[in-house]
């Protein structure tokens, strides 16, 4: 990577390979937005608005010397996005308030020292039907698996073949409309990570590599929509969507998790009910 690079990066079309200073850079950002979230866990409760909860996130970010990511990004005008109940993804913060029951995932990217920390969780609003709890469950089990395949001489398909088939065993459904993306010094960068993808295919995972795992599994079918603002992904059998996501990157013996929380609430519903 040359000084340019570091500078004003842009996408080439190839997979970068990171050095020892991007790995700890993405230590860096990768725990401050899990801080972030470990900070909501309390927050999200009945009665709360989603616009409260994105200043929250506003209000952390810029406390701890990192910037929204997301603030101005393709017009976007939040510092998170919060997609509940049967939206899929960039559900956009707004006055109206969670009610008990309702399950939300929370997504943030922050930027802190020019590296990109990326990470979502999904939250529960009180006591939520069994229903969602198991979508939430089995979602993020899916997360894990393809965590999993991430080692040198894997291919990134095998990634997506591990979360399809954890979905395909519980007879959920999963979203191919969106995928996982490499990020570092980059918010989106090369390549593209599908979560539906099939074994055995795609590149060949090399250390060094930095990317996002996302997964997105609905309890009915696939099918996706995009609402008329623009970024509001949601549902087309309006039946309920999950999500969850973390940042990674491959070392010489496996995969290190940059996002993973410091007080162990990799699912907050079960920190919330604790």
């Amino acid at each position: 990577m040359t000084d340019t690079d570091l500078l004003l990066p842009v996408r080439t079309g190839e997979i970068r390979i990171h050095d020892a200073e991007g790995f700890e850079g993405m230590r860096r950002a990768g725990r401050l937005v899990a801080e972030c979230l470990d900070m909501l866990v309390p927050e999200v409760k009945p009665g709360v608005t989603t616009d409260h909860l994105d200043r929250l996130v506003y209000e952390f970010v810029n406390d701890h010397g990192a910037v929204s990511a997301t603030i101005g990004y393709r017009g976007y005008r939040h510092a998170s996005c919060i997609s509940v109940n049967h939206v899929i993804c960039h559900g956009i913060p707004g006055p109206k308030a969670l009610k008990e029951g309702d399950i939300a995932n929370i997504d943030v990217t922050l930027i802190l020292d020019g590296w990109h920390g990326d990470h979502s969780r999904m939250y529960g609003v009180g006591e939520v039907k069994r229903k969602a709890e198991r979508l939430m469950e089995v979602t993020y089990e899916a997360l894990m698996a393809g965590i999993a395949a991430v080692k040198p001489g894997n291919r990134f398909g095998d990634i997506g073949g591990a979360i399809s088939e954890i979905a395909r065993l519980n007879r959920f459904s999963v979203v191919d409309d969106f995928c996982g993306h490499g990020l570092g010094r980059l918010f989106h960068d090369e390549p593209n990570v599908v979560h539906s993808a099939r074994a055995g295919t795609g590149p060949e995972l090399k250390p060094g590599m930095f990317f996002t795992i996302e997964p997105m599994l609905n309890l009915g079918r696939k099918d996706a929509a995009i609402l008329p603002d623009g970024w509001t992904a949601v549902t087309r059998d309006r039946q309920l969507s999950a999500q969850f996501e973390h940042s990674v990157g491959v070392t010489e013996t496996g995969c290190e998790i940059f996002t993973a929380s410091p007080k162990g609430w990799h699912e907050p519903y079960k920190a919330q009910r604790a």
